[in-house]
Order: structure tokens, then sequence, then C-alpha cells
């Protein structure tokens, strides 16, 4: 094989040494270690979450280079086998894509564990190289811009079982027939099918997903069923078509012997899919789906995937987003895995992975984020939908209820949003400060009608696009008239929450008042004082501000409830 380019080597050396310089702004503040949120500054402290060098693998397939940002990828044609016996799969990926520059080299993933049989432009044979998981693909003479081409990448092997929810997995029903699924979002779908494996670009017309398994087993994956077809050797070949742009980490398998049940909600169908002795659970506990489709239609509009319908699959692991056709392993009760999962008593009400995930077909799936990064957009925005279902079914007392039980599962100790150009999941605080931060920005506002009608116009506005955190700062300031980038900064980019520092003059009857918080420019309006008479004031962090106070420091309280702050009083 040839030796690595010039370039790339290059390229990783920038990669580690940007790395390197950029770990003094990503590790947390002072401040970071001694907040806890919405109560008295010094309590709580956790020690850091460390921080681990990318590997090569990491900086390969997260950076957008030249050979990703030369072409725009159009469709992909997945045909495959899977062999449950051998464990193994063999297939081939037909990527057709658009040149936005003249070249001869482009980039795309397969995990060095699988075989590369053949890569062709038409009957021409292509050389490679391979790096890790990159795939550098040679052609023989220069690819023009504007035209459109299709390469035919065939390969196969046993892939390897890795990761929260093995990415790739041979597993059994109770039975002990073959039960085989896929979960890769962290992992990278390379690790079964060879494509371009990021986030920024997605096939704009879609995918056929072309799936042979032993006779008598089922695949269900995204996208439309088209059809099955017995191919005479012992297998059936199972034909889905997605009708959308799909990011690859959503495209899945699952094998098994389905039961299939099916109903309709408006004009989306929906398909149920069960193992034999789960049918009748899946039945009962399935049926809360149309009510969360009523609630996010509600917010934000029909459900985005219709072409392809809306599928809910048993899986034997949590469950994933996985594009118009989500995996289920709740085990057909309420709360996550029966625990209240903001304990709160409100989660018992409710199937958290139907509600979680299916969420997702909004953000995550509808709009992504470009880069892992900028992951909150779909972990935050979604984690905010959880308390807008709960707010939709059951009032707003409860969804407050709700968003603040996540409280207790903020660390504070990291940005949420990572390096840029980095294949890593950022930290788990992307979940619950992400929804905590939304809430906030509700109060920010504080109009439910204008708040309402701003989401609902935020989703569609991005809706089948692939964007940056800048993109949703900037449409939020057009929108509100309002400078909140020193806002979604401080809660996005920074590890510490602000922190609304108070100093009681009792002599004067004053309450002094400003922030602590790592961006200079933050001056969020907060609600404090009587309860019953909440004060709207605007602290900055250059200079206190003084308001009248005549009661007492304890009578002074702060709306912790609608605002995602750190408080300390001296």
């Amino acid at each position: 094989m040839k030796k690595c380019s010039l370039l790339s080597g290059l390229f990783l050396a920038m990669a580690v040494a940007s790395y390197a310089q950029t770990q003094t702004s990503t590790q947390p503040s002072a401040q970071s270690a001694t907040t806890t949120p919405g109560v008295t500054v010094g309590h709580g402290a956790h020690p850091p979450d460390e921080v681990k060098p990318p590997t090569k693998d990491d900086l390969l397939r997260g950076s957008y280079g030249p050979y990703r940002a030369n072409n725009d990828l159009l469709f992909y044609h997945l045909d495959m086998r899977v062999d449950p016996v051998a464990k193994s799969i063999a297939g081939t990926n037909t990527i057709r894509f658009r040149m936005l520059a003249d070249g001869k080299r482009i980039q795309l993933e397969l995990t060095p564990q699988l075989s590369i049989d053949s890569i062709k432009l038409g009957e021409k044979t292509l050389q490679y190289t391979r790096e890790e998981r990159t795939v550098w693909i040679d052609f023989p003479e220069t690819l023009h811009k504007g035209n459109v081409y299709e390469v035919a990448f065939a390969y196969s092997g046993k892939p390897v079982t890795q990761g929260r929810f093995g990415c790739f997995s041979f597993d059994k029903d109770k039975e002990g027939k073959p039960w085989i699924t896929t979960a890769c979002e962290e992992e990278g779908s390379s690790v079964w099918w060879p494509n371009k494996d990021q986030w920024r670009d997605e096939p704009q017309d879609g995918m056929e997903i072309d799936v042979a398994v032993p006779n008598g087993l089922m695949d269900v994956s995204n996208g439309r069923f088209v059809s099955s077809k017995d191919l005479g050797d012992g297998y059936t070949q199972w034909k889905w078509l997605v009708h959308y742009p799909i990011n690859n980490y959503d495209v899945a398998l699952n094998i098994g012997e389905y039961q299939h049940f099916s109903g309709k909600h408006g004009a989306t169908t929906l398909d149920f899919y069960a193992l034999p002795e789960d049918l009748e659970k899946a039945k009962a506990q399935f049926a809360q789906v149309p009510e969360m489709l009523d609630a996010y239609e509600h917010y934000f509009g029909e459900y985005p995937f219709d072409k392809d319908g809306y599928k809910l699959i048993e899986v034997p692991y949590a469950g994933m987003e996985h594009q118009s056709a989500v995996a289920y392993g709740n085990h057909f009760e309420n709360g996550y895995y029966g625990r209240d999962w903001t304990g709160v008593g409100i989660s018992p009400k409710f199937d958290f992975i139907i509600i979680h995930e299916s969420g997702h077909e909004w953000f995550g799936n509808s709009v992504t984020a470009a880069d892992p990064s900028d992951m909150w957009i779909h972990e935050g925005w979604t984690t905010y939908l959880e308390v807008l279902y709960v707010e939709y079914r059951w009032g707003k007392a409860d969804g407050l209820r709700y968003v603040n039980g996540l409280k207790a599962k903020v660390k504070n100790e990291l940005p949420s949003i990572s390096q840029h150009g980095i294949n890593r999941e950022p930290p788990q605080d992307q979940y619950f400060k992400g929804a905590l931060m939304i809430n906030t920005l509700r109060s920010v506002i504080g109009d439910d009608a204008k708040w309402f009608a701003d989401i609902h116009d935020f989703y569609q506005r991005f809706k089948y696009q692939n964007i940056m955190t800048e993109d949703v700062v900037s449409w939020w300031n057009e929108r509100t008239g309002m400078n909140l980038t020193p806002f979604f900064d401080e809660y996005l980019r920074h590890a510490a929450l602000p922190v609304l520092e108070l100093q009681l003059d009792e002599a004067k009857h004053t309450m002094s008042y400003r922030w602590k918080a790592d961006e200079a420019g933050f001056a969020m309006p907060i609600q404090v004082g009587d309860p019953q008479h909440w004060t709207t004031v605007t602290p900055v962090t250059e200079e206190w501000k003084t308001m009248p106070w005549a009661g007492t420091r304890e009578e002074f309280k702060v709306a912790t409830d609608l605002y995602y702050v750190g408080v300390k009083q001296e």
C-alpha cells in the first residue's frame, strides 16, 4: 500500500498542535468547581472530567478536509448480505456524488477490520490507500466540477461489536434465533458499511437499502418498505427506500423474527415491529406514539418524514433515533428502564425512550449538526422536547418540575461544545444543561405566545439542513432583536454557570447585584425579589447595580426554576 500523503501528514500535525493549544480554553474554571445550580456557591463540587487526546483516527474522521469538501453526496445504494452463522457481512455501496471542484481524489471511510474487495468507477478499478479507517480513493483522470459520478465500493468481513450499544451486534432472541441490530452514533457507521463518515454532508436524494438475510428472518431498515424477494438460495432480500437526506449514523439494520402491526396518524403511516413473545406488550406500550406525535406536531409542525413513515422497532439495547426507524429497548415500561428519570414523579407517566428518541426526528434527523462538536443541537433540543411533551400532556407546572429535575444530572465541568473537527462526542451536559439553557431562553424572552411561535419557526427555518451553533445564534439574534451571543456562549462554550452575586445593605434597604460570568458581555435579565411580585433586573458583569429591598436576606429570592444560574449571597 502507498504511504500516507504529505498533505495528510501535515494536516495531522497541525490538528494535534491546534488541539494542544486549545486545551487551556476548554478546562473548567475555578467557578465551575464551586457552583451548584440554584444554591449557594461552594457546595457540590465534582472532580473535573478527563479530556483524552484525540487519536489519529479521530482527527482523520473528524476533519472536513479537501477530499471531502471537493464533492457533494447525492445518493447511496447499499446492497448487502448478512450471515448470522459466520457472523459476517458482504456487500457493495454505490456512492453517487457531484464534484464541487476539479479533483482526482476523494475521502471515504471503512473500518480496517473489514476488507475492501474492489472500488470501481464504471468498469475501471480504482486505486486506493488505507489509513486507519480512512480510504483515499484515487482516479486515473480528473473528475470535473459540476459532473456527477458513481463509485461502487465492494467490501466484506466480520464487523467488530463495540461501544455502548454494540454498533453491529449478532445477538439472539429468547428462542435462540438471530437478532442482529446496529447502533453506531459514536463509533461511526463505517464500522459496518463504507461511506463518507461525517455529519456535514448527507445524500440529498436519499438512499436505497437492500439487505439479504436467511429465510424466516426480516430486515427492517430506514425509509419506506419497497419489497421482499426470495433469492432462491436460502436468503430473502428486503428492500427499503429513503426519500430524504439521512445522516450516516442513522442508517440501521434490524434483523430478526419480527412481527408487524400498523396504524396511521393523519398522513403519517405508523409501523411497529416486535419479537413474537413481546407482541402484545408492544401493542399496549406503543399506543403512546400518536400522543407523542400530537405534542411535537403541535409545537414544531408536521412529522418531517411522511414519505418514509414512522417506524418503532424493538431492539436489545436502550434505544436510538434512527431516522424513520426508531429503535426501542425500554422493556415496554414507563420511565427509563422503569426508573423515574428526573426524580420528580413525572417520568413514570410515559415511556422515556419513545418520547426522547422520537423527538430526534425533529432535532437530530431533520435539523442536524454539521459537526459532532455541536451535538447539543440534537440532544439539548430533544431533551427540551421531553419538557414540551410533559407540558402538552400535563401542563406548564409539571413541565417546569420536569426540567428542573434535570439539574442534578449536570456537572458543569466542561463546555457543552467541544473542539470542531475531531470525531468525539461532547460531554453529557449537552443534554441536560442544553435543555435548561433553552428553558432559560424562554424566560429571557418572557412571552409564551412569542416563544412557541419562535421555536416553531426556528425548526421550520432549518428543517432538512445541517447547521452549526453560529447558525442557531444568528437566527435567534435576528428573531428577537437582542444580542444573545453572550448568552449562548456563556452556557455552551464555558464550563461554569453564570452566578448571580448579591449584597444586601440593611441600613440602606437595598440589594446590589451583578453577574459573575466567563463572558464579559453577559447581561441576562432575571427575575428576583418577591416571588409573588417578581422584579426583572438586568445585571452586568462589569459593575454592581442596586435595587430597593426592605426585606431580609432570606426573603430575597431568585427565580432559579425559570433560569439556570448559580446564586451567591454575601
